[in-house]
C-alpha cells in the first residue's frame, strides 16, 4: 500500500491525504457504473492508501452515497475521512408528479432532489445522508452548488447565499460546536464565490471544482484567487485538478510542460502557510495548518 502524504483540514484536526476519492462518477449520470464497480473502485482507493473520500447526495440521487457507504462502512471508522453535501433533500417521486426542469437520467430510480438550504433543510439533509451511508459519522459537511456556475441567475445564487448564512450555516456551526461533525465547508465550482463564504461565515475548508486546471481560460487569474483563499484559516481543496480527464490529450500535457504547471491531485489541500490569525481568534479546534501531528503532513502552501 503506498503511503500518501497527509494534511491538515484548515484549522481543525481532521487530517486528509493529499490524493482524494471522489463519488461523483459512483452516480451513474456520467457514465453507468454497476453496484460491484462502485465498491470495487472504492476498495481499490483505499487499498491504494487514499483515505479521503468524498460524495454527496446530489450525485445520483442517494446512489453515490448508497454505494461508497456499502464500500466504507465495514472498514475502522477512525481509518478515513468521510465529506458529503447539504443543499439538496431528496424524495420520493408520487405518481404522475413532475419531474424539474433539470432532472438527471440514470439516478437511483424513483427519487427527485429539491433545493433547501434552510437550517432544517441541513439537519434533514445530514440525517438522509447517515441512512444512505449505513454511517454513524461524517467528518465533514459541505454547502454545495451555491455559485452561478450552477444556478445562472444572480438573483437566486444572492437569495440562496443569504438563506445558507441565515440559516444553513447556524445548522452546520452548532453540529460543529456539538462535536457532531469535525469540520463545515463549501464546496462549488468558483473561487471568487468560495471567497464570499470565508467572508461571511467561519468554514473551515472550502472544494473547488474544475478549477486552477490547465484546461481554464485563465489560469493566471484562478491562481491568484486561490492564493487569497490560502492566505485565510480555512484550507482549500482542488476537485478534478486535471480538468476532468482532459490532461491526457497531447495538447495539455504539452501545455503542463511549457508552463512547467505540476498537476495537483484532487483533494490536495492548501490551507494557512501559519500567518493569519484563526477568524474567531483562538485555536482549539486544532493545530496550526502544516504543524507535523504524528503522520507525515506536508506544511500547506500557497
Amino acid at each position: 500500500m503506498t503511503a500518501l502524504k497527509r494534511r491538515l483540514v484548515g484549522k481543525t484536526k481532521l487530517e486528509v491525504t493529499e490524493l482524494g476519492l471522489g463519488g461523483a462518477p459512483m452516480g451513474g449520470f456520467r457514465a453507468k457504473i454497476s453496484d460491484a464497480e462502485a465498491v470495487t473502485l472504492t476498495n481499490a482507493g483505499y487499498e491504494a492508501g487514499v483515505r479521503y473520500f468524498d460524495t454527496s447526495p446530489f450525485y445520483g440521487y442517494g446512489r453515490s452515497e448508497l454505494r461508497m457507504g456499502a464500500a466504507l462502512r465495514e472498514k475502522p471508522r477512525d481509518s478515513y475521512v468521510l465529506s458529503t453535501k447539504i443543499g439538496r433533500i431528496l424524495h420520493a417521486l408520487k405518481p404522475g408528479e413532475k419531474l424539474p426542469a433539470d432532472f438527471r437520467e440514470n439516478g437511483l430510480p424513483g427519487f427527485a432532489p429539491e433545493f433547501d438550504y434552510s437550517y432544517d433543510g441541513v439537519m434533514r439533509s445530514l440525517e438522509h445522508s447517515h441512512f444512505r451511508l449505513g454511517i454513524s459519522r461524517i467528518d465533514i459537511a459541505l454547502v454545495h452548488d451555491v455559485d452561478f456556475w450552477t444556478i445562472k441567475d444572480r438573483g437566486i445564487l444572492d437569495q440562496r447565499f443569504k438563506t445558507v448564512m441565515d440559516g444553513g450555516f447556524k445548522a452546520l456551526d452548532e453540529l460543529r460546536k456539538a462535536g457532531v461533525i469535525g469540520a463545515i465547508g463549501v464546496g462549488i465550482n468558483e473561487a471568487d464565490t468560495s471567497l464570499r463564504f470565508i467572508q461571511a461565515g467561519d468554514f473551515d475548508c472550502m472544494l473547488l471544482a474544475g478549477r486552477y486546471t490547465l484546461g481554464h481560460p485563465d489560469r493566471r487569474r484562478e491562481a491568484g484567487r486561490h492564493a487569497r483563499l490560502c492566505r485565510r484559516t480555512c484550507a482549500v481543496g482542488r476537485k478534478g485538478a486535471e480538468d476532468r480527464g482532459g490532461l491526457q490529450t497531447p495538447r495539455r500535457r504539452a501545455g503542463c510542460g511549457r508552463h512547467a504547471v505540476p498537476a495537483v491531485p484532487s483533494g490536495a489541500l492548501r490551507g494557512d502557510p501559519g500567518g493569519a490569525q484563526h477568524r474567531r481568534g483562538e485555536t482549539e479546534r486544532g493545530a496550526p495548518v502544516g504543524q507535523d501531528s504524528g503522520r507525515p503532513v506536508e506544511r500547506a502552501q500557497a
